[in-house]
């Protein structure tokens, strides 16, 4: 059992990997009643090509991973959200485009909730049967995200900016695509990614290291796995430019909803260097728009955005872009408002002072993060599934400079790069 002390955070890690090759992270927290665990994948949305070290080329259905993640919780047995229920717990899931994450939180029963919750994740149970019934509750799901103005200008921005990488396929995947899945696929997609090598255990709260270790070492200890080589994912070669300039859909809305960004350049990011790029970019464009910008206050009082205006950076090392926007009156005049303002910082770069209380405010909420077992458990997973380290964040933004800000703002915001997803009324 390894231990990992961060002196300025005032936090304690235990890790360990099991023979199987799972890593295992427990983060206590004795003064918190509610314990939370995740259990995840290195398995996404974008891991439909794929080969595992020297087996066979594998191509499969558009949104697999999160029809897999829907049929792990039902077992011979019945439904396992009722086991979890039974023994003071509330269980989860969810599938993004690059991870499948299960987890629970309860204030009792801890070390039954762990076995749990790694038992049903290890123990895939697919019939044809059940299968086909699945594809009935997605294929309703899926409609119903159609039918979301947030969630259709959201992915039709991604839609627009991306060509060949599957970033820009519904996580979900299509009515089409999921007809196609059938028992053998899914288990052909668990056994490539649901192997622990793959995999991380996270546990957060008040528990005790060794306990954990010990129950996590005696459960996998039982169950038997063969080595597996490395998971290579294939995507097409996606060009660099923009997809579509702009984008439409027409859904009733009772005002025009507007989502853009900008489709990064640069690719291949990993590490210490892709954590940097994220926190930089994070932090450039809250300078640019944030709620706290002069640029911000001033479209909101000309009634062109509103409180649901907001940012994110999203990244892997085959994609990142920027994702602005929220409902406004009138998505053309404040397109262009905004460029006629970010032309200017092009020219000017930002001020010291703003600078200095931006990345305060950004080092403020990572702390405050860290009281959030949910965040913690998420963010960690995330970090390090992408070669990072959440606990390391904050020696990041200290060193950040405001030249460095700067330049991240000539380098992400390309007109050539920006993309327009709309969602008005017919």
């Amino acid at each position: 059992m390894e231990k990992i002390h961060y002196e300025r955070l005032q936090e304690t890690l235990y890790h360990e990997v099991m023979d199987n090759g799972l890593q295992v992270y427990v983060l206590p927290k004795p003064d918190f009643l509610k314990t939370y665990a995740t259990f995840a994948t290195k398995f996404g949305s974008v891991d439909n090509h794929f080969r595992v070290a020297d087996g066979e080329e594998t191509q499969v259905p558009d949104g697999i991973a999160h029809f897999l993640e829907h049929k792990m919780f039902e077992e011979p047995e019945g439904d396992i959200f009722a086991t979890f229920a039974s023994n003071g717990a509330s269980a989860n899931a969810f599938t993004s485009f690059d991870q499948t994450v299960y987890l629970f939180s309860a204030t009792e029963n801890i070390e039954t909730n762990l076995s749990t919750l790694v038992d049903f994740v290890q123990n895939p149970y697919f019939t044809d049967e059940n299968v086909e019934k699945e594809k009935g509750i997605i294929g309703q799901e899926i409609n119903m995200y159609a039918d979301n103005p947030d969630w259709r200008v959201y992915f039709g921005l991604i839609e627009a900016m991306y060509a060949k990488h599957p970033v820009h396929i519904d996580i979900a995947g299509t009515i089409e695509s999921i007809d196609t899945i059938t028992k053998e696929t899914l288990y052909t997609c668990y056994h490539s990614f649901y192997h622990p090598s793959n995999m991380l255990l996270f546990v957060v709260g008040g528990v005790e290291p060794e306990k954990v270790f010990s129950l996590i070492r005696a459960n996998q200890g039982k169950k038997s796995y063969q080595k597996q080589g490395e998971i290579k994912r294939i995507f097409e070669e996606e060009p660099k430019e923009v997809a579509k300039k702009r984008l439409e859909s027409k859904l009733a809305v009772s005002m025009p909803k507007i989502m853009f960004g900008f489709k990064e350049k640069e690719e291949g990011l990993t590490g210490e260097a892709a954590v940097r790029r994220d926190l930089t970019t994070k932090l450039m464009l809250d300078l640019l728009l944030g709620s706290s910008t002069a640029l911000y206050q001033n479209l909101y009082d000309a009634d062109l955005i509103s409180d649901s205006f907001g940012h994110e950076f999203n990244s892997s090392p085959q994609y990142a872009f920027s994702a602005i926007g929220g409902d406004t009156k009138d998505p053309d005049l404040l397109l262009q408002r905004i460029k006629e303002e970010v032309n200017l910082l092009l020219e000017s770069g930002f001020a010291e002072k703003d600078f200095e209380r931006a990345r305060k405010k950004k080092i403020g909420g990572y702390l405050r993060m860290l009281n959030s077992p949910e965040s913690i458990a998420h963010e960690f997973t995330r970090y390090q599934f992408r070669g990072g380290d959440l606990f390391e964040v904050l020696p990041v933004y200290e060193s950040i400079t405001l030249d460095e800000v700067n330049k991240r703002l000539q380098d992400h915001v390309d007109w050539e790069q920006l993309a327009v997803s709309l969602v008005v009324s017919p």
